[in-house]
C-alpha cells in the first residue's frame, strides 16, 4: 500500500514539474489582501478582502464576467489581517454572512439581507469578550440559512482550543460559545486557522493539534448540528514532530458520500478521506479544496506557483502565481478561485 501511494504522489509531482499552462483570463479586482469566496442559492459570487481596518464586498451576477464596485462593509480598529487572519464569509440561501475579528479578541459579524441587498452590523459572535485575540476562525452555513463558526478561543484555561457556535435561521445571535475541543497537553496549534464544513445536519472541523510534540490535523464530526461531537480522529498516516506553527490550516469539504480534506506536512501536501491512506499531492502548503460535478479539486502553493489537482483523474494545472487561494464549487460543475498577489486581489474560474 505504501509503495503505491508513493507512487501516485511521484506520478503527481512529476505531472506538476511539466505542466507550464498559465492562465490568460484572470482579473484583478481591487488592491487588498486575505480574499475569501463564497457562491450563493442563486450562483452570485461573492468576494470579500481586507485593507488595512476595512472590510470590501463584490460580487458577480454573470458567472464572474464582472464585478460590482466594492462596497466597504464595516471599519474595524485593529482588525486581523495576514496570514490566514482576516474576515471570513458564508452565504446561504437568504443571507450572506462576514465575520471579522480584532487583535484584541473579538468577533465581529455582518450581515448581508438577499432580499433587501444591505448590510447589516450584528455585533458580536463571541460571548466572553477578548477570548479570541489570535484571530483564526472559519465559518459555513448550509442551504437553509443556518450558519456554523469554529475559531481559537483562550477562555479555557487562557489557552487557544477549538470553541463552536450556530446561528439559527433568521436569528440576530449566535449561540452560548462551547470548547468542543481542548487538548489534554494544554492547548492546541496557536497559529493554524481552523475549518468548518457543512452537509445538511452534518458539521465537520479539521484543526491542527499539539500532541506528544506533534502538529497533525483532526477532524471532530457531528450528525446533530453541532449538538455533540464525536472524538477527535487524527488524519493521515505520518506525524509531524514539530517544535513550532506550521502556520497553515489547509481545507475540508463535505458531501453526503464522504469528507475530504487537504494539508501540509512537512511542506508536502496530502489528500486524505477520514479512516483511509493519505495521498501525497506534491510540494506546497496552504492547501484548499472544492468538490464538483463528482470531481474533487485541490488548490494549493508551491513557493509563488498557484497548482491544481483534480481527483479522481489526477490531472494537473498551473493556475498563475500568487499566494493564499481560497476555491468554491460553481452550479455549472466549475469551480471559482481567488487569490492574493503584490497586494492585488486575483480571481478566475476553472
Amino acid at each position: 500500500m505504501k509503495s503505491s501511494l508513493f507512487a501516485a504522489g511521484l506520478f503527481l509531482f512529476c505531472s506538476l514539474a511539466g505542466t507550464a499552462t498559465f492562465a490568460t483570463d484572470e482579473k484583478i479586482l481591487a488592491t487588498g489582501n486575505q480574499p475569501q469566496l463564497a457562491v450563493d442559492s442563486r450562483g452570485t459570487i461573492e468576494v470579500i478582502y481586507g485593507q488595512d481596518d476595512r472590510v470590501y464586498y463584490t460580487a458577480s451576477h454573470d458567472k464572474g464576467l464582472s464585478f460590482s464596485k466594492p462596497l466597504v462593509v464595516a471599519e474595524i480598529p485593529g482588525m486581523h489581517l495576514g496570514m490566514s487572519r482576516g474576515p471570513q464569509l458564508a452565504s446561504s440561501d437568504q443571507y450572506s454572512l462576514i465575520t471579522a475579528m480584532d487583535k484584541t479578541g473579538n468577533i465581529h459579524w455582518f450581515r448581508l439581507n438577499h432580499a433587501s441587498g444591505k448590510w447589516q452590523s450584528m455585533g458580536l459572535v463571541n460571548d466572553q469578550a477578548g477570548s479570541a485575540p489570535e484571530g483564526l476562525m472559519h465559518i459555513a452555513a448550509d442551504h437553509n440559512d443556518h450558519f456554523y463558526a469554529v475559531w481559537l478561543d483562550i477562555r479555557a484555561g487562557k489557552h487557544n482550543q477549538i470553541c463552536f457556535a450556530d446561528l439559527p435561521a433568521n436569528a440576530a445571535k449566535w449561540s452560548n460559545n462551547r470548547i468542543v475541543y481542548q487538548s489534554p497537553e494544554g492547548h492546541t496549534c496557536e497559529c493554524c486557522q481552523p475549518h468548518i464544513s457543512v452537509n445538511g445536519p452534518n458539521v465537520d472541523i479539521m484543526f491542527r493539534n499539539w500532541l506528544n510534540g506533534s502538529r497533525d490535523l483532526y477532524l471532530l464530526s457531528s450528525s446533530d448540528r453541532g449538538a455533540s461531537f464525536s472524538p477527535a480522529q487524527k488524519l493521515g498516516d505520518g506525524t509531524w514532530k514539530l517544535n513550532g506553527c506550521p502556520m497553515d490550516g489547509g481545507g475540508l469539504v463535505a458531501d453526503p458520500a464522504s469528507v475530504q480534506t487537504t494539508w501540509q506536512r512537512q511542506g508536502t501536501i496530502y489528500y486524505c478521506k477520514p479512516g483511509q491512506p493519505e495521498l501525497n499531492l506534491g510540494p506546497g502548503r496552504n492547501s484548499n479544496i472544492a468538490e464538483t460535478g463528482g470531481n474533487t479539486f485541490v488548490i494549493f502553493q508551491s513557493k509563488d506557483t498557484l497548482k491544481i489537482i483534480s481527483l479522481p483523474a489526477h490531472k494537473a494545472e498551473i493556475l498563475g502565481t500568487g499566494e493564499f487561494i481560497k476555491t468554491a464549487a460553481l452550479p455549472n460543475n466549475k469551480i471559482a478561485c481567488v487569490w492574493e498577489r503584490d497586494n492585488k486581489i486575483v480571481f478566475r474560474d476553472r
